[in-house]
């Protein structure tokens, strides 16, 4: 009896351990932010940023997140430290992509710098 307990205590544990060693991004979903932010865009004042609308748009966070990462204010950082230089975001990626989807024909963004900071 004694013999069949352990083993079974054994292979819980194992059972456990196991499952400790997969990714938890595949267990759980993971964090996307909130669906709506507000950009620092500075002298002209702060940007509305529809998140979740560009979540559900673009879908590859890489796009916009290949030069900062996803933690809130690492944008700000970033241009603080001269990682990044101001406007820089805004005019190569999220102007140039809103430029790119309009000439194929599709809906998309702002693609002037008063359409963002008004």
């Amino acid at each position: 009896m004694n013999k069949k307990v352990i083993t079974t205590c054994l292979a819980a544990c194992s059972l456990v351990a196991g499952l400790s060693l997969i990714p938890v991004s595949g267990i759980m979903a993971e964090d996307n932010g909130r669906p709506e932010l507000t950009l620092n865009g500075g002298s002209k004042g702060p940007i509305p940023f529809k998140h979740q609308l560009h979540q559900t748009v673009v879908k590859d966070c890489a796009v916009c997140h290949k030069d900062f990462g996803k933690k809130p204010g690492t944008l700000d950082e970033a241009k603080k430290t001269g990682a990044l230089r101001p406007k820089q975001v805004m005019t190569q990626t999220c102007i140039a992509c809103h430029k790119a989807k309009k000439r194929t024909g599709e809906k998309s963004g702002p693609t002037s710098c008063s359409g963002c900071h008004s």
